[in-house]
């Protein structure tokens, strides 16, 4: 009588543990904003300064954008992509479609501004 009474309290005690288990927390949702080549880009908060050089493909002088096909950039880790930016109308004086430049920018996590932009050399 004892063995099976020592049997059935360990049983019980293994069914209350396992009835007491909590439930997992459910796992965040990925992202799409996580994917791709902007996936590694710093998010917002921090201003970050970046610098790389590319093709200009469009520009809109009265407003101000530009959008530049470039390659690695440094101090911000992102790789070769396509991207449009802000910039004071002034800094794009001389600057055209096709043009290949060298720029800088500071990138707040949602947005880049170039700072500088020049026709490259090359």
């Amino acid at each position: 009588m004892k063995t099976t009474l020592m049997i059935a309290s360990g049983l019980l005690a293994v069914v209350s543990l396992a009835a007491c288990k909590q439930a997992e927390a459910p796992k965040p949702a990925e992202s799409s904003a996580a994917s791709g080549p902007m996936a590694n880009m710093p998010m917002a908060g921090k201003m970050m300064h970046g610098m790389a050089a590319g093709t200009v493909t469009a520009i809109d002088p009265a407003k101000g954008t530009i959008t530049l096909d470039h390659g690695a950039m440094s101090g911000l880790g992102w790789s070769a992509m396509t991207m449009g930016f802000t910039t004071k109308p002034e800094l794009l004086s001389g600057i055209s479609v096709g043009d290949k430049v060298d720029f800088e920018i500071d990138w707040d996590g949602k947005a880049g501004m170039i700072t500088k932009i020049a026709k490259s050399g090359t």
